[in-house]
């Protein structure tokens, strides 16, 4: 479209661009008018135009985006590079090792399966807190992660030396997010001469976090992907664009974390799942570039696909203040100069689909929980509330009744030890006098539970309803923010002052995002505070926020569980779903580092930390110990420095001897060994064809599953612990592997035998097929024969009987975990019929071969969420079906009678109808591949 532009780099040398101002010289759209965010992705376009994948309409078409009526065509976007994390790279490289086998096979030329863009693959997720407050935690978990996942590591250094442009950061460098914020990113890239947007998508949702820096991303399914690497572009539907006015500043008191939690509940209510949000104004310019990537991060948790704010000045600073050469600042700032994409734009700059206003004047201390992100709490508001969901029935609460009357002096249960006989701190900890309870004391209407921690020497503690069991500063959101985690330090410092200790019962510990903030935490003489609580370093990785939280202490984890206590955990991450922190531990709360500190002290959620003693009977409050913005900033101006990030990111294999240590085996094609219980060879290219499959409506199918609102694709596929009687438990014990080598589901993702055991298999996940009870079973029908989700699968697979899921709202919420998608597909599951879907996960079920729909009327769910014994059958689907046609669900009751319920077939876009009919994305690729290549 002769748009090609120079433009002058940081060289002082001629570079070329695809000019997009130039792109609306030629009368081809407003451009000048569009979200910063769809340009980004049009001059991708522009740049790919080739008339097969890209065409000009293509172009033209987002060239005319239409901020109220966007439409509803398919864009091709091309990205420029890819991140993946170890739990979902793992069976990435799985299934691209399973092509090379594929191809050579058939005698090919391996070397055809080859991302055609870089690749990073950050290990972060395999670390787990198995030893937490001590000095020696940090390398004993480096030592056990590498014990047990030395054949998954072996694997990796496979794939690294078979294909050119895969790439690996080792373990104990950092969380992916954070090293690409640090490192990996450079704002803008060149190829043969010609300047272009870093672009990426990533095997993490929270790959959004990049969006702060002004580059277009987000989360896919490895699936998705891996047909990114081998060629395709990632296509999607046009999105709708949500502004976000910002305005005000910060006041005293309130972090970036509260804000993000704000934006995520605010977000979530306006509904903006699959839509892209952009953050514009004053109040967004103001913000340090740390800031704005907490709240990109969350873009999962309000359900955008992007939090994207654009390229200005704070943008350039902080590759600056990272180290990046100066060269890549001033050519980054000279590109989006030349393309008129620098600087946020202004109110009525840019047109939006709809848009909200927010002052940062307005945002309070929050915390969310305790099991979903967008359910935000003020501090203030945290006591009153933890009781009103105490006793509210399951499943909006926990269904507990206070047992004890005002003035009742609460007991141990005769089973365990006797009260302490110093009864003063035991009763003064819960806010009571000599163990009765007081007018004041709503926590100790339930009785208190002694508790020996033998982790810290045997230590005495009383827990009961509430009490903080965990408290973890972890996960990309947070750690990544220096002011956030220099709060921390600071509060512990005071808190230290003052004599506050962290309450025995209560597991601290700290997962940086990357050794930037050990340098920064040493520097200041912070993290010597921390320790001193408790929260020493224990790894470099995605630990809590992931369930990577390791064991309770024996003592501690037998009373919770014999007592049904509801104990809580206080972390800074952005997850907190059902089971995902530890499978004992139901309350989960997100927040502020400092705030994770302040409750671990406190001990208990059932405290309004605005008013009550942190301790009671101290006489100190939480103002007494926070830190003001001032002392904050101090910290700031000297904690970073560039040539930090510079020494901390070269040569990441001199800085892990572990790493060197791997031994990795050779050739273009791996060595399957039918043995392995963490790499197998996957399933899916045994019935491989060239060819297209027919799509046949779905016939007398039965339901695996009847699931409620909100169920994530951590309820379908499990990341933490694998429990020694689940079909996956079993299957491994019958393999060899003692209990204490089960390792965790994410670590096993290279194996379709271990993962597809664990579809559905979340203690949590509630099947209304069995009224509701927790844990991964169903009833194989027509018997109603009670068994795992695993063993009906099998049995209606052996019987001929296709199978499927029925869900409510927001089905597949949560991480980007295509083994979710893949396990239901190996089920034997034909299609999943809900609400409504995240958006990864319906597009993962398409890419799987599976077929997602939704109730044209979400009413009529209630029509079938009871019909445990009844069969469906999808009609109206064949080979003409089109992108988001109707099809018709016949539902056959036990008594023989029959009635229709309108589905609408979410296979959205041409190319998804491609994929479902090739069998799902991996067969459609290698088949594009084969052709190209014949």
């Amino acid at each position: 479209m002769n748009t090609l532009s120079t433009f002058t780099t940081g060289t002082g040398s001629t570079g070329k661009y695809h000019s997009l101002p130039e792109l609306e010289k030629q009368g081809v759209g407003p451009v000048s008018k569009l979200p910063i965010s769809i340009r980004i992705v049009l001059e991708s376009l522009l740049r790919n135009l080739d008339g097969k994948k890209v065409t000009v309409k293509d172009v033209t078409n987002l060239a005319n985006w239409n901020a109220k009526n966007p439409g509803d065509y398919e864009i091709p976007f091309t990205v420029a590079r890819i991140v993946l994390q170890d739990f979902t790279g793992v069976p990435l490289l799985v299934d691209l090792a399973a092509m090379r086998s594929a191809v050579a096979k058939m005698g090919k030329n391996t070397k055809m399966i080859e991302p055609l863009v870089p690749v990073d693959l950050v290990v972060d997720h395999s670390v787990q807190v198995d030893f937490a407050g001590t000095q020696a935690a940090l390398n004993q978990n480096l030592a056990l992660e590498f014990e047990r996942n030395r054949e998954r590591y072996e694997f990796l250094k496979w794939g690294e030396q078979a294909f050119d442009t895969f790439k690996v950061v080792p373990p104990g460098i950092g969380i992916v997010h954070q090293v690409n914020l640090e490192y990996l990113a450079k704002g803008v890239l060149e190829k043969d001469g010609v300047f272009y947007p870093d672009t990426l998508v990533g095997t993490d949702s929270h790959t959004t976090m990049i969006n702060g820096l002004g580059v277009v991303a987000w989360g896919v399914g490895g699936i998705e992907a891996e047909a990114g690497m081998l060629g395709q572009p990632v296509t999607f539907l046009v999105p709708e664009v949500v502004g976000v006015y910002l305005t005000g500043s910060l006041r005293e008191g309130v972090t970036a974390t509260d804000l993000a939690l704000h934006c995520t509940q605010m977000l979530r209510k306006h509904g903006v799942v699959g839509k892209f949000v952009e953050f514009y104004g004053p109040g967004a310019e103001s913000l340090p570039l740390p800031d704005r990537a907490t709240i990109a991060n969350m873009a999962p948790e309000y359900g955008a696909t992007m939090g994207f704010f654009p390229v200005d000045e704070e943008c350039v600073n902080y590759l600056r203040g990272t180290g990046r050469s100066e060269e890549l600042c001033t050519t980054f700032k000279n590109y989006y100069t030349a393309q008129g994409m620098f600087g946020i734009p202004k109110k009525g700059e840019v047109e939006f689909t709809s848009e909200l206003t927010l002052d940062l004047g307005d945002i309070q201390p929050s915390v969310a929980g305790p099991k979903r992100p967008q359910d935000r709490i003020t501090v203030e508001a945290l006591k009153s509330t933890w009781n009103d969901i105490l006793t509210k029935p399951t499943p909006q609460g926990y269904g507990k009744t206070p047992e004890l009357a005002v003035g009742e002096a609460p007991e141990v249960p005769a089973t365990l030890d006797s009260i302490p006989d110093n009864k003063d701190s035991v009763s003064s900890a819960f806010g009571a006098q000599e163990g009765v309870v007081t007018e004041s004391s709503d926590q100790a209407a339930y009785p208190l539970y002694e508790v020996s921690v033998d982790s810290k020497g045997g230590e005495k503690d009383v827990i009961t309803h509430g009490s903080v069991l965990i408290a973890a500063i972890t996960s990309c959101t947070n750690t990544s923010n220096p002011s956030v985690m220099l709060a921390a330090g600071l509060l512990a410092q005071k808190a230290n002052a003052k004599g506050l200790t962290v309450k025995p019962a209560v597991k601290t510990s700290l997962g940086p995002g990357s050794r930037v903030v050990t340098d920064y935490l040493n520097k200041t003489g912070l993290q010597v505070e921390l320790d001193k609580l408790g929260f020493q370093t224990v790894g470099y990785g995605c630990t809590t926020c992931i369930g990577n939280s390791g064991p309770l202490d024996a003592g501690i984890e037998d009373v919770v569980k014999a007592e049904d206590i509801v104990a809580a955990s206080v972390l800074s991450g952005n997850r907190n779903f059902e089971a995902r922190v530890h499978q004992s531990i139901k309350a989960n709360f997100l927040m502020s580092p400092p705030l994770v500190v302040a409750y671990a002290i406190a001990g208990t959620v059932d405290i309004d930390l605005s008013k009550d003693e942190i301790v009671p009977g101290t006489g100190i409050y939480l103002k007494d110990i926070w830190p003001s913005l001032q002392e904050i900033q101090d910290a700031l101006k000297s904690a970073l420095s560039p040539d930090v990030f510079r020494a901390l990111y070269t040569d990441f294999a001199s800085q892990n001897p572990k790493w060197n240590e791997i031994p990795a085996s050779t050739g273009l094609v791996y060595g399957w060994d039918e043995k392995s219980t963490y790499i197998q060879h996957p399933p899916f290219f045994e019935d491989f064809s060239m060819d297209p499959n027919d799509i046949h409506e779905i016939v007398n199918a039965r339901p695996l599953g009847i699931f409620g609102d909100s169920v994530t694709t951590d309820h379908i596929s499990p990341a933490g612990a694998i429990k020694k009687t689940s079909p996956a438990g079993r299957f491994l014990g019958e393999n060899g592997v003692a209990q204490s080598d089960f390792n965790s589901y994410g670590s096993r993702r290279g194996n379709d035998r271990v993962m597809t055991r664990g579809t559905f298999a979340n203690v949590r996940i509630k099947n209304l097929m069995l009224g509701g009870k927790e844990g991964g079973d169903t009833l194989l029908q027509p018997a109603g024969t009670e068994m795992s989700i695993y063993d009906a699968a099998i049995a209606y697979m052996a019987a001929g009987t296709p199978s499927i899921i029925i869900g409510g709202e927001d089905y597949g919420m949560g991480s980007s975990r295509d083994w979710a998608a893949k396990g239901t597909r190996l089920l034997g599951v034909k299609a999943v019929i809900t609400k409504s879907f995240e958006r990864i996960h319906r597009s993962n079920l398409v890419g799987m071969g599976v077929l997602p729909c939704n109730f044209k009327d979400k009413a009529d769910y209630d029509k079938v969420k009871d019909l445990a014994d009844a069969t469906f059958s999808i009609l109206g689907i064949s080979n003409e079906t089109k992108p988001q046609s109707e099809a018709t669900l016949r539902v056959t009751k036990a008594d023989g009678s029959s009635f229709d319920i309108p589905l609408v077939v979410r296979i959205d876009t041409p190319v998804e109808i491609d994929y479902y009919r090739a069998g799902g994305i991996l067969p459609y690729v290698l088949a594009q591949i084969l052709r190209a290549n014949t």
